[in-house]
């Protein structure tokens, strides 16, 4: 698949094949990929913790208030990301210029994610509707928990459906 492929390809998965496991190395794959990922000053301000189990259906319902990400708990794996402290570089910069690099390298970070998830194979739903302090006990972190990325085989009838976007020149200024 080139990027292209997968950018069509990759869609918010909610409905996953709660039967299905997802293999370590295809996850290995994915969190590769997530190493690999830019950030401020190549600080990587932050921590991804892979949740399985008991343990990922504890995370899952973090994310299920008011009716919401009702999918999440069929999700064999979900990824935490936290915060951590920047690099002095980066902490510097960002004060400097009033910019949030941490939770633009976050971002970055969670859209190699679900690529590689996307050229595994895998369906991935970027989840930030989520309650930080019961998550932060589960998985034993100190920073804050900012997303958490269900992630696992879609079921066969989730088919991929049409992408609505805004047209290129609503988004593109060519000066």
């Amino acid at each position: 698949m080139n990027f292209l492929e997968i950018a069509e390809a990759r869609q918010s998965c909610r409905k996953y094949d709660a039967g299905r496991e997802v293999e370590k190395e295809k996850i290995d794959s994915v969190l590769r990929a997530a190493q690999l990922s830019p950030s401020a000053c190549n600080c990587q301000p932050y921590h991804i913790t892979v949740c399985r189990g008991e343990n990922a259906k504890a995370v899952a319902k973090t994310t299920m208030q008011m009716g919401l990400n009702s999918f999440a708990p069929d999700a064999p794996v979900i990824l935490v990301i936290s915060e951590k402290p920047y690099s002095k570089m980066a902490a510097m910069g960002s004060k400097l210029k009033h910019n949030d690099y941490r939770s633009i390298d976050i971002g970055i970070l969670s859209a190699y994610i679900t690529a590689e998830a996307t050229a595994q194979g895998l369906g991935t739903c970027i989840i930030g509707w989520l309650d930080d302090e019961p998550i932060r006990k589960i998985c034993g972190l100190d920073g804050a928990v900012r997303l958490v990325i269900t992630v696992g085989y879609p079921s066969p009838d989730d088919k991929l459906r049409r992408k609505k976007r805004k047209e290129l020149d609503e988004l593109v200024t060519e000066l």
